[in-house]
């Protein structure tokens, strides 16, 4: 097995490769120029700009659809300002938190504390008061006079694991400062993030509000071949690649991110098979993939309550013909949660998981007029069944429940 391993290894290394600079296909990269996206940089500046002056910015509301550039415009934006402020010797620090990362701000107290961390303070993972953490976090910001920018993305998952009482005590921050200012940038790909929020979190949040709007196939292509002229060595994509790449990417949402992982992975595929090209098949091979990956990641590290309304709609599907409603839903959720011990969510609360599943492409939703009887909402699967199967066995073994037959 070794000696064969290492024979695999050295071929793939006398290959020729496919690649210049893979980086340029990372999340995490920063091209030199943002594409199509002039009038939400220059909107996040304008409100950002009279820190330059020394005064506090409105704090932000950022949101649009996933891929849309809104986390690249703005660190963008704040790299230019930071650059600026470092220029004239001004006091501003910019502190950038991704929400969604496990351990650092799935609890009140370990976000308060990260934020504390970025301030010099060493705080232990758990063992404190709250209170004695929100101090020690005023304290380190107010020792010396500055001005804060604090961008919170996918600020949604935040709320969905804390509640937005961490949210409210950040935006009322600045009452208790003598020479600090703090303003907050909120990032969110959930567009109804706010319509859930504390109506005093909400007016404090959305001070000003900037909405990113999904690319079209047209800017897709053009962001793509920005990225495959840096990411790849020449002739090495095959021709309409890049058009049918971007084609796929504006049907499903004007997502440039998805439409970067896309080509990415498709060129990964190619590179094991010891194709010299990247080819439309390896696209094809791509999309398939990921969908999969996608689908399995968002079930796996949904929240429990979330996994059982979901759980009760897949179990439906399997065993009804005709379209599911969301009062069906409910009730098979209501008595799975009795069982399992728990507190069962409202059915608004039910129905607007529903409505966040069918933002995040689970299933579709459609309203349907009962006449003098109301709307109801019909539900169907929108994923395959052979991905849906792999998906009950995760939801099964997350929430502990035996093998059902649909």
């Amino acid at each position: 097995m070794k000696h064969g391993l290492r024979n695999y290894l050295e071929n793939f290394m006398d290959k020729e490769p496919i690649f210049k600079d893979k980086m340029a296909l990372q999340s995490n990269y920063t091209p030199e120029f943002i594409s199509h996206r002039d009038e939400q940089i220059e909107q996040v500046a304008s409100v950002l700009a009279p820190v330059l002056r020394l005064e506090k910015p409105s704090n932000l509301f950022i949101y649009g659809k996933t891929g849309t550039g809104k986390t690249l415009s703005v660190r963008y934006t704040t790299d230019e300002i930071c650059q600026m402020a470092k220029e004239k010797n001004l006091p501003l620090k910019v502190v950038y938190l991704n929400c969604k990362l496990k351990k650092v701000v799935d609890t009140e107290y370990r976000i308060i504390a990260q934020l504390a961390r970025e301030f010099g303070k060493d705080i232990p993972p758990t063992g404190l008061p709250t209170d004695e953490i929100y101090k020690i976090f005023y304290s380190a910001i107010d020792k010396e006079r500055q001005f804060i920018v604090l961008i919170l993305d996918e600020i949604d998952q935040l709320v969905k694991k804390i509640g937005d009482e961490v949210l409210y005590n950040l935006t009322r921050i600045n009452a208790d400062l003598h020479q600090s200012q703090i303003t907050i940038i909120g990032i969110s790909n959930n567009l109804l993030f706010t319509d859930h929020l504390d109506p005093r979190v909400k007016s404090s949040l959305s001070e000003e509000e900037i909405l990113f709007p999904p690319y079209n196939a047209f800017q897709i292509q053009n962001i793509l071949k920005q990225r495959v002229e840096v990411a790849f060595l020449p002739d090495t994509i095959e021709e309409g690649l890049i058009e049918k790449c971007a084609a796929y990417a504006a049907r499903d949402h004007g997502d440039a991110r998805r439409a970067i992982e896309l080509i990415r992975v498709a060129a990964e595929l190619a590179e094991r098979e010891g194709s010299a090209k990247v080819n439309i098949k390896h696209l094809d091979m791509a999309e398939d993939k990921i969908e999969k990956d996608r689908i399995i990641d968002l079930v796996s590290t949904q929240p429990k309550q979330h996994q059982l309304v979901l759980y009760s709609i897949i179990h439906l599907a399997n065993t009804k013909k005709e379209s599911i409603i969301t009062g069906e839903v409910y009730e098979i959720y209501k008595g799975l949660a009795g069982k399992m011990g728990f507190r069962p969510l409202t059915q608004r609360r039910v129905s607007d998981v529903v409505g966040e599943f069918d933002m995040l492409g689970l299933i579709s939703v459609r309203v349907i007029s009962k006449g003098r009887y109301g709307r109801t909402r019909e539900i169907n699967m929108s994923i395959v069944d052979q991905t849906k199967d792999k998906v009950l066995v995760i939801l099964e073994e997350d929430l502990g429940l035996e093998r059902t037959e649909g």
